[in-house]
């Protein structure tokens, strides 16, 4: 049996990869495909915390353009995470995968409030647990979510599973035929370069907390698995090179 290289993990999903190919809404093959990827590396031993984010039902920065008022256009986009969420409990739980979904905001007749101490108890008993709703406030992206989430329950790696590409390139692959991948980075690098990986909030605090990164694509079967067991995968970002 292969060992895994982390034992506890944050997987951070976009809204968009749930969506497929359509790109809105949720395709029931690709969070079925997510689902069973899951549980091969839960079949490993490996601790799996989730944060979904909700663009492929609503975007706070969309609202906002419309001229909403940003607060509430990042609130609808947090409610738009919990709906993301129950659907990936729901298929988990069809594979025989016990999950807790929790939440910044409290809706308990939906989820359980999301409490640091709890959710590593859950980690600790083998239960998926998936963070929505992302960090409860306003401004805040689920990028974001996923580096504090886990610096808080102490991950060991962020795996940023893409659905559009399979690594962190210098321009956009598919408008560049001269886009570079690269196979590693620091946060540094992706601060000064302006490299779409994550935000830099979100950067700041993975490297602060010198949380690794490992951006790749979730379309391929058997990734999440590749990446948790540490084989060569995308591109991973560090706090050093």
């Amino acid at each position: 049996m292969s060992v895994p290289k982390y034992k506890r993990v944050v997987l951070k999903l976009s809204g968009e990869a749930l969506a497929g190919e359509q790109g809105f809404g949720l395709s029931p093959a690709i969070i079925k495909s997510v689902a069973e990827q899951v549980k091969d590396v839960v079949d490993l031993g490996v601790e799996v915390a989730v944060v979904v984010g909700g663009g492929n039902i609503w975007r706070g920065k969309v609202g906002s353009e419309m001229g909403m008022d940003r607060a509430t256009a990042d609130y609808m986009g947090m409610l738009a995470t919990v709906m993301n969420s129950l659907a990936m409990q729901d298929a988990l739980e069809k594979l025989g995968i016990e999950t807790r979904v929790a939440t910044s905001i409290e809706m308990r007749q939906v989820a359980e409030p999301y409490i640091r101490r709890r959710a590593i108890r859950h980690l600790e008993k083998k239960r998926v647990v998936i963070f929505a709703a992302g960090t409860g406030n306003p401004y805040f992206s689920t990028d974001t979510t996923a580096a504090l989430r886990a610096a808080e329950i102490e991950a060991d790696v962020i795996l940023m599973a893409k659905n559009n590409v399979d690594g962190v390139y210098s321009d956009d692959p598919k408008t560049n035929a001269d886009a570079v991948k690269y196979e590693t980075l620091t946060y540094l690098d992706v601060i000064k370069e302006g490299l779409q990986v994550m935000d830099s909030t979100a950067s700041s605090l993975c490297m602060d907390n010198d949380i690794p990164l490992i951006v790749f694509s979730i379309m391929e079967q058997g990734n999440i698995k590749k990446a948790v067991l540490g084989e060569e995968i995308g591109t991973i970002v560090r706090r050093n090179a």
